[in-house]
């Protein structure tokens, strides 16, 4: 394969800009050709221009391609006539929209980066002989241990985050998915103000409706349990913050620990830059997770498959409609919790790291891409 055209979002700041513009950067240090077209629908936050890499704008060429490479939704695919064109998507829950598995038919290959997506497609009745696996990657030498931590300070008196001996980091888009609400309700419900330890939260929102729901959906959490945030060890929010490539692994460098409590995961990239990072994981046993993570690098939290239920929309729970998605064990994460705060338990870190950059690589997801988009070629 010498050249490819893809289409997918890159200008912004989600998880799936981000795995465009690193698929772009490897592909094309490895010789290939590439045009680059934006789906500008994708990101209602955009990366500000002192973040953006005005190289990837340069890609709008004609590059002689074969194979157009649709980074978007199955639904979002507009194919390009004699041309081959694969789908790259992913899906959180254990079924896919009957619609999808429609518009996936009429593309000559969907990718999908686990095993978890590969049999929601299958379970809904995609041909498995259309389906290729190639896992994400992470930038090992720009996520890893001992860098030098942000400094942030908090409003408890102005100190320090890294002060604290216990500093539990998660990032999430603000989405019923990510299940926020259940892991502020363990944080609050396991700790206490004494406790030498801090939740570090960055939250990203492109609705303020929605922000201010979040918020208000956090004060009705602390009324049924009784007990709020200010009671419990502190709770530091970064909203909508946009870190530089520089900055964001320096907010890893701050934490000692990533927690995650999501209802599913088609990949989870926060999950693998704290592993690369060299943190303590705390993850639920599911989806995604089950992939790249294990008891031996991690503290995994029991999940059950329970029908997926939105308490309030975020614009996909439509897809959502009549799957399942798993809901972690809230006890059992306290206990994790717990422990953290009374020993630290680091012991996972050093493997968790070793996993993670021993096989996922974004050089070696970059290979299997190459070569799944080749043999594609060379079959038709």
């Amino acid at each position: 394969m010498k050249a490819l055209n893809i289409k997918g979002p890159f200008r912004g700041t989600t998880g799936h800009d981000h795995h465009v513009r690193e698929f772009v950067r490897a592909l094309h240090s490895k010789g290939i050709k590439i045009r680059l077209d934006d789906f500008s629908y994708w990101s209602p936050n955009k990366l500000p221009e002192k973040m953006c890499d005005p190289w990837f704008e340069t890609l709008n060429q004609d590059v002689d391609s074969k194979t157009v490479l649709h980074f978007c939704m199955p639904h979002q695919v507009v194919p390009e006539k004699k041309m081959l064109n694969v789908n790259f998507t992913m899906f959180e829950a254990s079924r896919i929209p009957r619609k999808w598995v429609k518009h996936n038919k009429k593309h000559d290959l969907v990718i999908l980066p686990t095993e978890a997506c590969k049999q929601a497609w299958i379970n809904s009745g995609h041909p498995e002989s259309k389906i290729a696996l190639c896992p994400l990657g992470v930038n090992s030498d720009t996520y890893q241990p001992r860098l030098e931590p942000l400094h942030l300070t908090t409003g408890n008196n102005g100190k320090n985050v890294n002060d604290y001996k216990v500093r539990v980091l998660n990032v999430s888009d603000i989405t019923p998915r990510k299940n926020l609400l259940g892991l502020l309700r363990v944080w609050i419900q396991t700790t206490e103000k004494t406790d030498d330890a801090i939740l570090i939260l960055k939250i990203m929102c492109g609705s303020d409706k929605w922000l201010r729901k979040f918020f208000k959906s956090i004060e009705k959490t602390e009324k049924e349990i009784d007990k709020t945030r200010y009671d419990s060890a502190p709770v530091h929010f970064l909203v909508n913050q946009k870190f530089s490539n520089v900055d964001m692994p320096r907010l890893y460098a701050s934490a000692s620990h990533y927690w995650s409590m999501s209802h599913g995961e088609g990949w989870d990239l926060s999950m693998m830059e704290a592993a690369a990072s060299g943190l303590q994981l705390i993850a639920p046993n599911h989806s995604a997770y089950k992939t790249y993570l294990d008891e031996e690098i991690a503290s995994m939290i029991p999940s059950k498959k329970m029908p997926a239920k939105f308490k309030w929309s975020d614009g996909v729970h439509k897809f959502f409609r009549g799957a399942d998605w798993w809901v972690p064990d809230e006890d059992i994460a306290a206990r994790f919790i717990g422990e953290v705060i009374e020993n630290g338990d680091g012991s996972r870190q050093k493997k968790a790291r070793d996993r993670i950059i021993a096989n996922y690589t974004w050089e070696k997801s970059t290979e299997r891409l190459i070569k799944v988009l080749t043999d594609l070629e060379r079959n038709n």
